[in-house]
């Protein structure tokens, strides 16, 4: 069965999303953007900002499942409490919208994708354009999700088989 899956790189100022399909050990790009709420709006504003673009991608592509790159805490308490604001945001649209969403932390989605823990944003882009021939990712926000969603796809395989 081929599943769709939406890959989420969260954050307030740039949250990456991709799409890819699964069939199997295939992979295939679908689509992939950014959204991007502007700085200047206040905090609610953005946070609807985010729930609304992210309701449009579901809308338009139709995944069957999401996975979502779980927040690590900051030095500055400040920032991880708005990305946690940011990341509920988005989570409240996967959820209305009835996707099962899977929780990954980045440094499982690094290793999943480049086969390091700790690798670098060139690397995982460059893994990405590797894994989807095809993929456009303009941002490292965008390749992020995309390597969230690969995650998902290759752990799901080892767990449905």
């Amino acid at each position: 069965m081929i599943c769709r899956i939406l890959g989420i790189d969260p954050g307030l100022q740039h949250t990456g999303w991709g799409i890819i399909s699964s069939h199997a050990n295939q992979l295939q790009f679908v689509a992939c953007g950014t959204i991007n709420p502007s700085p200047k709006l206040p905090l609610p504003d953005r946070l609807k900002h985010l729930h609304d673009e992210l309701s449009q991608v579901i809308a338009q592509h139709q995944p069957h499942e999401a996975a979502v790159e779980e927040t690590f805490v900051n030095k500055n308490a400040a920032t991880s409490l708005k990305l946690g604001h940011a990341r509920g945001a988005l989570l409240l649209a996967l959820s209305l919208s009835g996707l099962h969403v899977t929780e990954y932390s980045a440094n499982l989605v690094k290793k999943s994708v480049v086969g390091k823990g700790h690798a670098d944003k060139n690397q995982i882009s460059t893994m990405v354009k590797l894994l989807l021939p095809h993929s456009n990712a303009a941002s490292a926000d965008a390749a992020d999700a995309l390597a969230v969603a690969i995650t998902h796809a290759h752990l799901r395989i080892q767990v449905t088989g």
